[in-house]
């Protein structure tokens, strides 16, 4: 319940503090290059190195992928059938792309099914979303910005992307068996515990209600895919098609039923791509996503 106030309680800070002019509010861009180059690292260090690996748990972290690729299908041909700018395509692969798997995840997840829920969690997240996000969101981002396939400048923007580096040393950190001091892992733990305050202040600092936008028809597009049309994918793809009926697929599906994530939405409005959708997504994608959850978790409850 701690989670679930301070979710709304920093969003409408962010709103709040946008109408005190002596405030910068542009102070969001800051915010942005804190989460994404200091806060993701630390989570990503603490993490990754205590995974232990198994067949079986590819399917948590494939949903992530999964869900991207099938965003990035979607919203491409359909924007360039009907004539969208690249800024649009790429703010919506962004943000109905990628789930909230971490900030309302692990919460969500930990009230449903216990601290061994979060496991299956730690999973989709990290190997999964947080991955992706590190990897083809900023190609994404890069593309969709440039409107150009620059292939040499998106490698290297992958390559330096602080997260994709620091998952790469965790990933041989778990390879290695090695794990940091834990007055180190300490230090990581509360740095990453930044991510959702800051986060959310930044989103909130961006997000306007206005009535007249155009980002209205595109803004309901996205929060249909990504709290209806992506696990409904998954649970047709792993229930019904694989006949996986674990507890581990119902938090899988869980988490592919979360808000729009952050990181996703901070990196769309960091590259220019429609920062106002961007901000509507979270804002909105939120609250309506609580509603939704509640939907997903009682046919799960029948289905797997």
């Amino acid at each position: 319940m701690n989670n679930f106030i301070l979710i709304f309680f920093f969003l409408a800070l962010g709103l709040v503090l946008q109408h005190i002019k002596q405030f910068p509010t542009r102070i969001y861009k800051v915010l942005n290059k804190i989460v994404i180059y200091i806060c993701l690292p630390a989570i990503t260090l603490y993490h990754i190195p205590k995974i232990k690996w198994s067949n079986e748990l590819l399917f948590p972290i494939a949903s992530g992928w999964i869900s991207f690729i099938l965003a990035f299908v979607f919203f491409h041909f359909l924007g360039k059938r009907l004539g969208w700018s690249n800024k649009l395509i790429g703010c919506l692969i962004l943000t109905a792309g990628l789930s909230n798997s971490s900030f309302l995840g692990y919460p969500i997840v930990e009230a449903l099914f216990g601290k061994k829920g979060l496991e299956t969690a730690i999973l989709v997240d990290q190997p999964g979303t947080f991955v992706v996000v590190s990897t083809l969101g900023v190609f994404v981002a890069a593309f969709y910005s440039k409107g150009s396939p620059d292939t040499f400048s998106i490698f290297k923007k992958i390559v330096f992307f602080p997260p994709f580096i620091t998952f790469v040393v965790a990933c041989l950190m778990n390879v290695f068996q090695y794990d940091l001091a834990s007055n180190l892992q300490f230090g990581l733990l509360k740095i990453g515990s930044l991510v959702t305050p800051l986060a959310l202040l930044s989103v909130g600092l961006q997000l306007t209600f206005d009535r007249k936008s155009q980002h209205w028809r595109f803004l309901r597009l996205g929060l249909f895919f990504r709290l209806i049309v992506t696990p409904f994918v998954i649970l047709v793809l792993y229930v019904f098609i694989l006949k996986q009926h674990s507890e581990a697929i119902k938090i899988t599906i869980i988490e592919m039923a979360m808000a729009p994530m952050i990181t996703g939405a901070i990196l769309a409005s960091t590259y220019g791509l429609k920062p106002k959708l961007s901000s509507m997504m979270i804002g909105f994608g939120i609250p309506i996503s609580f509603i939704t959850l509640a939907i997903w978790y009682f046919i799960l409850s029948f289905a797997v």
